[in-house]
């Protein structure tokens, strides 16, 4: 996952202003915007329709999943 505006910048962790990519993107864009990367978003970040704790429902949430959910 990447901040579209980096953290370092303000950018929030939420989903409007985070992005899935691969490693090798994420170092590339670095502390920059995708704009400022030269990387432009294939898809504005929106939030979902659905949520994750639909589909899981009752079942036990891993703790290191959280910043993912």
């Amino acid at each position: 996952m990447d901040h579209v505006v980096p953290k370092s910048r303000g950018g929030d962790k939420d989903w409007n202003n985070i992005v899935a990519c691969c490693k090798r993107c994420n170092n590339r864009k670095g502390d920059r915007t995708p704009e400022e990367a030269g990387m432009p978003l294939i898809r504005i970040p929106t939030i979902p329709r659905w949520t994750i704790h639909v589909l899981l429902r009752d079942r036990v949430i891993p703790k290191e999943w959280e910043d993912y959910i």
